[in-house]
């Protein structure tokens, strides 16, 4: 039996990825540090409808996917590479749907995923930026106190302001709110397009227009 592990999509070590910038840390141990390929396949990708328009920015690794199901094709391409047993694929900066979605115009359903990318994966107490790994939702108003699960009374917290919080509001741990929650709507992805955009030129020409 072949005891060989199952190769998967995995980015080639000691490149970077232009247009994000690196950590220095896992930039100095790329060559030799497994941990720093994920950082690779969780980069944002711009998601482009048929016709051009701006919708989504998703992970290299859900892009992948989709162009290898043949929903979506690259439009822009950044310089590192990606290997399956069979081939390389150069990882994408920019996709573009084959076929036309409808986007409707209304909030994005309420998640963690959604909350985190409207906070910027920042904690709203600290201010500091984390990986969504060490990140936790935390209720402004507590659970215990009546406070409910909305856009509006959840923030991205990292475990340590979570902890010196508990269960009160900010005001009674003596932290600060660094801005007031509100729904994810339209506009607000596409100020955080805009603000991922001044990081990648690739990205400028479908967003500013």
């Amino acid at each position: 039996m072949d005891k060989r592990p199952k190769l998967g999509l995995r980015p080639r070590p000691n490149i970077g990825l232009s247009g994000v910038a690196p950590d220095p840390v896992a930039s100095k141990q790329a060559s030799n540090s497994p941990a720093s390929r994920p950082s690779v396949m969780q980069a944002p990708v711009l998601v482009l409808n048929a016709t051009f328009e701006p919708i989504n920015v998703t992970a290299v690794r859900r892009a992948l996917v989709l162009m290898l199901k043949g929903v979506a094709q690259a439009e822009e391409t950044n310089h590192t590479e990606v290997h399956s047993t069979h081939k390389a694929i150069q990882v994408p900066s920019v996709i573009r749907l084959l076929s036309y979605r409808h986007i409707p115009q209304q909030s994005r359903a309420l998640s963690r995923k959604n909350i985190l990318l409207r906070d910027r994966n920042t904690c709203q107490f600290c201010a500091h930026a984390f990986p969504a790994s060490e990140l936790t939702l935390d209720h402004v108003l507590p659970r215990s106190r009546g406070g409910r699960s909305t856009w509006e009374n959840l923030v991205a917290c990292c475990y340590a302001c979570n902890n010196r919080k508990g269960d009160r509001t900010p005001e009674e741990a003596g932290i600060k709110l660094q801005r007031r929650p509100r729904p994810f709507t339209l506009h607000t992805s596409r100020q955080l397009m805009r603000l991922i955009g001044h990081r990648d030129e690739k990205w400028r020409k479908y967003l500013f227009y």
